[in-house]
């Protein structure tokens, strides 16, 4: 099950047949793929320096009240592992709410 907050909740799930070990069609079910959206129009709330031993979900639950959207701020500033934001001095980009 996926949370509704959860990157993937507007992502369409995708069917593909299979067979099974005895040659019957099975019917999998899958997410598809999730690309990082351009985010060159919107709108930046505030920029953030990253302190040394700052983590993205305490950053995320600092500015948008939740740890777990700390994938929006690796949307906002076009990132696909969470990692690369966690550089020291990096200086993150928050975006408005619903990018």
């Amino acid at each position: 099950m996926i949370e509704p907050t959860s990157r993937y909740a507007t992502i369409p799930d995708a069917t593909l047949a299979v067979p099974d070990a005895d040659g019957r069609p099975r019917q999998l079910v899958y997410k598809r793929r999730r690309f990082i959206p351009d985010g060159s129009g919107t709108t930046t709330l505030v920029e953030h320096r990253v302190a040394q031993g700052e983590r993205l979900d305490n950053i995320a639950a600092r500015y948008l009240g939740d740890p777990t959207q700390f994938w929006k701020l690796c949307d906002a500033n076009g990132v696909m592992h969470p990692a690369e934001l966690e550089a020291m001095g990096r200086t993150l980009r928050i975006a408005l709410p619903g990018f």
